[in-house]
């Protein structure tokens, strides 16, 4: 029976996690895209599908997971690229669905938009739960601190990159994507594409970017939690923009300027707090419990999503 400093040596490790949960969404996406060539009846269809989307977010979240352990370990300008890019990827879907828009006269960038959310949003949540199980094998050994001792440096990270992320899914997408534009025209088909979620995914990866050269205030600063707090103000902004339909609240800001220059300052700040939490938080540990760190604080990233999710319905009804 293997003793508790052997634990480690047993589990799997990450470069197998990593190259072998690439390798595995590969294959399904190519099975995915393969299929829509094969004759077989929608509902056959659609149970495969659905089958390979929680196959490919299990392997999504294995991934991510062991990623953010791994930059744990390693200076934080490595942090802040790994999460650049991570903001990045967002920009290329808001980019694919206004392509498909432009070909697609009758296309709905509602529906597309908001069905991409979901699946992020449920990546990020697995990825969560994979990167906690995987702490409970790590931290077995004598050598490494032990989650709670790890916790008690990084608390103050953790509750910034879950409140972040609290504030943002709580309004993004369930009410700005239902904002109206007081124009019409082709203007009006290309509105929330361009406005709401173009410019949010552009801008967030702009403020991951800027850490990269900028980290202000510092990771001993009460100006830190005090600014991430500060973004409550966006989530009645961004209610009283021009919503539609709406049944309680006023609209204060109806012009689309308003509402683009609100979305920027709430995606750039998004951006940069979330960068700056997950970059600050390794450096408030020992280098040895730089991995653990990480992974733990995915796991507050995925619990921030999961409110932030969750206080999306009632905020949408109170409008």
């Amino acid at each position: 029976m293997p003793t508790k400093e052997e634990g480690p040596k047993d589990r799997i490790s990450e470069n197998i996690r990593i190259a072998g949960s690439l390798i595995f969404i590969l294959i399904l996406f190519i099975i995915t895209a393969a299929l829509v060539k094969v004759p077989m009846e929608e509902d056959r269809f659609f149970s495969i599908t659905m089958a390979t989307i929680w196959f490919i977010n299990s392997f999504g979240a294995m991934l991510q997971g062991s990623s953010f352990g791994l930059v744990g370990l390693l200076p934080q300008k490595y942090s802040a690229v790994f999460m650049s890019g991570q903001g990045l990827a967002g920009t290329f879907a808001a980019l694919a669905m206004i392509f498909a828009i432009a070909k697609v006269v009758e296309g709905s960038g509602k529906a597309d938009s908001t069905s991409n959310g979901d699946v992020s949003c449920a990546s990020e949540e697995e990825s969560g739960k994979k990167a906690f199980l995987d702490l409970q094998m790590e931290n077995t050994s004598a050598q490494k601190s032990s989650i709670l001792q790890v916790f008690k440096k990084i608390w103050v990270m953790a509750f910034c990159v879950t409140f972040v992320f609290t504030i943002t899914l709580s309004v993004f997408p369930a009410v700005t994507v239902d904002v109206k534009t007081v124009y019409g025209g082709k203007w009006e088909k290309y509105f929330i594409p361009v406005s709401c979620f173009l410019l949010f995914n552009m801008m967030d990866w702009f403020g991951r970017t800027v850490t990269t050269w900028l980290q202000w205030p510092g990771k001993d600063s009460r100006w830190f939690p005090a600014l991430v707090v500060s973004r409550l103000i966006f989530v009645p902004l961004l209610m009283m923009c021009n919503v539609q339909e709406r049944s309680f609240l006023p609209v204060l800001f109806s012009n689309d300027l308003v509402f683009a220059a609100l979305m920027l300052l709430f995606s750039v700040s998004s951006g940069y707090f979330v960068c700056l939490s997950m970059t600050y938080a390794p450096q408030l540990v020992d280098p040895k419990d730089g991995e653990t760190a990480g992974a733990l604080m995915t796991f507050f990233l995925s619990l921030g999503l999961s409110l932030g999710a969750g206080f999306s319905f009632l905020l949408r009804f109170l409008v």
